[in-house]
């Protein structure tokens, strides 16, 4: 009797517990920067046409029809097709596996980056659709960029590095990508001083590491601080690579930055991590930096696709 009761609960546990079989669990983001420049300029084009293209739509029948590399002419084509009468069902003959795979894949990585924005002049707010998501480094600072994701790291334990480094002067301003909260603030062994801000919808996770010593952060900047995309959030340096405080162990100043997905927050802080190539990403974002002056960015921002960020009155 009691074996009997306790296979019960031990049933009843298990159909308690949500079963996820549809949560993606990687992404191997291999559009490159000319497709991603073309399916937006398109996306922007045809904002307020009556045949409205969305650049994930694109891209995503793009990666459907060759493996997910959506080289650019398979953009060009995406592009002519889904500008006719056929909707993706039709042209995929029915066959939507693959096209929503990677539609929700690459609307976890692309989803806060274009959308409806204004910029404060002279005491106005002026309404764009565009690229509303910036460069992590703000606008007239020099930088290199590494095309380094994956390669092997050995500081801890050998690992694969899961973001780009981004190489420029101390004190460089550092600046949001994308509108957010601040979900990690503070040391970290690997990374130094670094941030974690996690995207309004909660599926991209930043992660900006290596900050600069003494002075690694935007005054005032605290876990649990919404920010803008834009807005200065650190500064550029070589901190990290120690278990003891404001350690200058990285041989050379530069950025690390990172962007995790999140399908299902079981994938945080574990080896089911999904972390995405940002190189080609990056070079989409150099188009738009942040103008900043004195640790502020210069033209006031608001995000008009999510409430907590649009403008009030």
């Amino acid at each position: 009797m009691l074996r009997r009761i306790f296979i019960c609960l031990v049933l009843l546990a298990f159909l308690a517990v949500p079963v996820r079989a549809d949560t993606i669990r990687w992404v191997d983001f291999d559009v490159p920067y000319e497709s991603l420049k073309y399916a937006m300029d398109v996306d922007i084009a045809t904002f307020e046409t009556e045949k409205h293209l969305d650049w994930i739509d694109i891209l995503a029948l793009a990666a459907c029809r060759t493996g997910g590399k959506a080289g650019l002419d398979s953009v060009k084509k995406a592009v002519r097709d889904l500008g006719g009468d056929r909707s993706p069902e039709e042209l995929l003959d029915g066959n939507l596996k693959y096209y929503n795979y990677y539609h929700a894949a690459y609307e976890a990585v692309l989803g806060g980056f274009l959308g409806s924005y204004a910029i404060e002049k002279d005491g106005q707010w002026l309404p764009k659709y565009g690229l509303k998501a910036f460069s992590p480094i703000a606008e007239g600072y020099g930088y290199s960029h590494c095309d380094d994701f994956g390669f092997s790291r050995s500081f801890g334990f050998s690992r694969k590095h899961r973001g780009n480094d981004l190489m420029g002067s101390l004190g460089t301003p550092i600046v949001a990508v994308e509108s957010g909260v601040v979900e990690a603030l503070g040391w970290n062994r690997y990374g130094g001083w670094r941030v974690g801000i996690r995207s309004a919808d909660s599926k991209r996770y930043y992660y900006y590491a290596h900050l600069q010593k003494d002075h690694p952060y935007a005054e005032g900047l605290q876990e649990g601080d919404l920010v803008q995309a834009g807005d200065v959030i650190g500064y550029m340096g070589r901190t990290g690579y120690s278990d003891r405080e404001n350690v200058n162990n990285i041989g050379t100043v530069h950025l690390h930055f990172g962007m995790q997905l999140v399908f299902d927050e079981s994938q945080k802080e574990t080896d089911a991590e999904i972390w995405v190539d940002v190189y080609d990403i990056v070079r989409l974002l150099s188009h738009h930096r942040s103008s900043v002056r004195e640790g502020k960015r210069v033209y006031p921002y608001r995000d008009l696709d999510t409430e907590e960020f649009a403008p009030v009155g």
